[in-house]
């Protein structure tokens, strides 16, 4: 049995989860599973430049976090996690294991368990149904992503011989963040308008 009309609002995935114990449980796990697989194809999916590729992978946890609603956004974004620290390559590079974590990328990747909770209660809030209040939220959390990777790329400083010692702040600022900026603007809009467009189709279909 569906859920109610009241609790399938929050997020486009409520509506597909039953009521039922066993049935709500065993939804929520595959749906989990099938949104760890997007992020690691997402991670795939790269232009590599170093040391912080371009990849698909705000855009995918955006997405996710959005349809999902927080608790299940953030549940698929630290089952994934979980999955690389495992051995699985499901990381942007082909290495994995819990000493990816602390190169370069790791503040980034431990920054999307924010941003999946931030998008996520905005999605939860009715946020996903408004292109302008979902994509306002999708870029409120993805600061929050560049802010964890920043401050990651800092204290990883010392060991980098790619950041200038003599201007560390800056140096990190302009080789890591940066060249970022731009395109995660764009995949934020395209995350927002894919989500807030899957509830103009639902709303069509059921109409």
């Amino acid at each position: 049995m569906a859920r109610s009309s009241a609790q399938s609002q929050s997020s486009l995935a409520a509506a597909f989860i039953p009521d039922s114990g066993v049935a709500r449980l065993l939804t929520y796990a595959l749906l989990a599973v099938a949104g760890s697989i997007v992020l690691w194809i997402s991670a795939k999916i790269q232009v590599p430049v170093w040391p912080v590729p371009v990849t698909l992978q705000t855009l995918a946890v955006a997405a996710i976090a959005a349809g999902f609603g927080a608790r299940l956004g953030v549940a698929t974004v630290a089952l994934y996690l979980l999955q690389g620290v495992a051995g699985m390559p499901v990381f942007a590079g082909a290495a994995a294991g819990p000493l990816y974590l602390m190169g370069p990328t790791g503040g980034f990747l431990l920054g999307h368990l924010p941003m999946a909770l931030i998008i996520g209660l905005a999605a939860d809030r009715g946020a996903s149904r408004n292109f302008i209040a979902l994509f306002g939220a999708m870029l409120i959390a993805d600061a929050v992503v560049f802010a964890f990777g920043y401050v990651w790329l800092i204290a990883l400083s010392g060991q980098a011989g790619w950041i200038d010692q003599s201007n560390v702040l800056a140096s990190a600022f302009a080789k890591a963040i940066q060249p970022f900026i731009v395109w995660d603007i764009l995949k934020m809009a395209l995350a927002a308008l894919t989500v807030v467009g899957g509830w103009q189709l639902s709303a069509s279909r059921k109409g």
